[in-house]
């Protein structure tokens, strides 16, 4: 009787051991023809352009001391003056200037034991966006000697340069990048004797704004100022069905 007990146990474990090894097969064999019924790769597409708008930025100060802040105001306003006049020189329109209040800050002295008069450092900002003339721009930042030369302290900033058509030239950059993945994906279809089939999902990475001839990308995405011609790349990851 306790024989009769222990095979019908036994039996029964077998069983449901049997049962829980086909579900595992199956579970293993599902996933493992899904994930061979599709190929994943990653595809780009860049394209070269030329920065069609430019900033120019600079600032002109004076540094004064306390009692002298009145002279120093009018001295900035004089600056203001002959800045205005450099700039429609080199042909800048007006409406493409814009220029800051004065700011003031005191210049302070760390060493206690040095007694002096405060000082203060009188400053203010310029800056030039154009939408129309690039090199305008470049050579504008390159003749601010002119106004050193007239006892303005001018100090100018890097010129940036940016390409307005960016979010249009992103969309016809995605459509060549998936052309781009789908080349990749047939080539790699060809040691598994398959065919690529449709297009099951695809995901665009970051748009990186290079200048020309860089490869130095990241992960979050560039955008470079400092250089006229840039060259715009996107990557898309996509997903493609086997047949």
């Amino acid at each position: 009787m306790e024989n009769t007990k222990n095979n019908s146990l036994s039996s029964i474990i077998i069983g449901i051991s049997l049962i829980i090894c086909v579900v595992i097969f199956s579970t293993v064999f599902y996933k493992t023809r899904f994930t061979t019924d599709s190929l994943t790769v990653t595809g780009s597409a860049s394209v070269k352009v030329v920065s069609d708008n430019a900033k120019f930025s600079g600032s002109f100060s004076r540094i004064v001391k306390v009692s002298q802040l009145k002279t120093g105001y009018e001295q900035i306003a004089s600056d203001l003056i002959k800045v205005k006049a450099f700039l429609k020189e080199k042909g800048i329109d007006e409406k493409d200037i814009t220029i800051s209040t004065v700011n003031m800050y005191e210049n302070y002295n760390y060493d206690k034991n040095y007694q002096t008069e405060k000082e203060y450092t009188l400053s203010q900002n310029v800056e030039v966006f154009s939408t129309t003339d690039v090199n305008k721009i470049t050579s504008l930042a390159q003749s601010t000697q002119d106004l050193i030369n007239q006892g303005v302290i001018f100090s100018t900033n890097q010129v940036e340069y940016y390409y307005s058509k960016l979010a249009d030239v992103r969309v016809s950059l995605l459509s060549d990048a998936i052309k781009d993945a789908k080349a990749r994906a047939e080539k790699m279809a060809e040691s598994t004797g398959k065919n690529v089939g449709i297009l099951k999902s695809a995901s665009s990475g970051v748009v990186q704004v290079l200048p020309e001839n860089s490869l130095e990308i990241s992960d979050y995405g560039t955008y470079d100022t400092y250089k006229i011609n840039k060259n715009i790349m996107v990557t898309v990851k996509a997903s493609f069905g086997l047949k």
